[in-house]
C-alpha cells in the first residue's frame, strides 16, 4: 500500500500531521507494506528566494491580529507539537521560500533518504536557530546529514531546473485531488485525509485502505483447473509433460 503525503517544510501542521501519522503508522500491524512517498506543496510558490522574514509580524498581517496575538497562536502550536514530542521555537523564526526544499527532497527520493532529508528540515526549521531559507550551505548540511552526497545536492541547488518539473508535477496532482492545504495525505490513490488529524484517525484510515484493496484475480486458459501454465519457483522449473525429443542431433 502507498501513502502520498503533500506537504510544505513551511507549514507547522505538517510538522505535527507527519509525528501524528507515524504514530498510527508505527502501530499498523502490516506498516512494512506501506510505503511512504512525500510530494511537494509550496503556501508560497510566487515568493523570491531572497524574501526572508519573521514569522510572528507576517502571522499579524495575515490573519489582521496583533502581535501578542500571534504569538499566543504560535505558543498554541508549540504545545501540540510537544504534545507529538516534537521541539518547537514559538519567537524566533523566520520563514520564506521552499521550492529549493521541495527539489532536493527529490535527490533525496532517488536514493531511499527522502523520509530522513523531510525530518531534519522540519527540525531545522521548527527547532532550531540558524535559518534553513536563503542558506544553500546550510540546506547542503541537511542534504549530507540525510545521506545524500553533499556535491550532488550543491550542484542541485547551483541548477534550479534540476527537480523542477518534479515539484510542479506533485503540486498539478494535489490540485487534481483537491487539496488547496497541507497536509494532505492519499492512501492508494482511494483514501485522502486532509490536515494534521489524530493519530486514532490516521490508524482508522490505514486499516480502512487496507481493508479496501481489490484482490489480485489471476487469469487462465479455458480449460485449465489449476489455475497456471508451467512456471519457476523456489522449488524449481516446471518440466513439460508433453515434451519431444529429436532422434536426430
Amino acid at each position: 500500500m502507498r501513502v502520498e503525503i503533500w506537504s510544505d517544510i513551511a507549514c507547522p501542521w505538517c510538522y505535527v500531521g507527519k509525528a501524528r501519522f507515524e504514530k498510527a503508522l508505527a502501530a499498523f500491524p502490516h506498516r512494512d507494506q506501506v510505503e511512504v512517498v512525500h510530494r511537494s506543496f509550496e503556501l508560497d510558490p510566487h515568493r523570491a528566494k531572497d524574501d526572508v522574514a519573521e514569522v510572528l509580524p507576517m502571522l499579524a498581517k495575515k490573519y489582521g491580529m496583533s502581535e501578542t496575538q500571534a504569538r499566543e497562536a504560535e505558543q498554541r502550536l508549540g504545545e501540540n507539537a510537544a504534545a507529538e514530542g516534537l521541539a518547537y521555537r514559538t519567537e524566533g523564526r523566520d520563514h520564506g521560500n521552499t521550492f529549493d526544499m521541495h527539489r532536493l527532497l527529490h535527490l533525496a527520493k532517488e536514493y531511499g533518504r527522502q523520509d530522513e532529508l523531510i525530518g531534519l528540515l522540519y527540525r531545522a526549521n521548527f527547532a532550531e536557530e540558524r535559518s534553513v531559507f536563503g542558506d544553500d550551505e546550510r540546506l547542503i548540511a541537511l542534504a549530507e546529514e540525510a545521506g545524500l552526497d553533499a556535491d550532488a545536492a550543491r550542484a542541485v541547488l547551483a541548477d534550479p531546473q534540476r527537480y523542477a518539473d518534479e515539484v510542479r508535477t506533485d503540486e498539478r496532482e494535489a490540485a487534481e485531488l483537491g487539496a488547496n492545504g497541507v497536509p494532505f495525505f492519499v492512501l492508494d490513490r482511494k483514501y485522502g485525509v486532509s490536515g494534521a488529524q489524530p493519530t486514532d484517525l490516521f490508524a482508522q484510515a490505514l486499516e480502512q485502505a487496507w481493508g479496501a484493496r481489490a484482490p489480485l484475480t489471476t487469469l487462465t486458459a479455458a480449460g485449465d483447473s489449476d489455475g497456471g501454465a508451467e512456471a519457476c519457483g523456489p522449488d524449481g522449473c516446471a518440466v513439460p509433460q508433453n515434451a519431444q525429443v529429436s532422434d536426430h542431433a
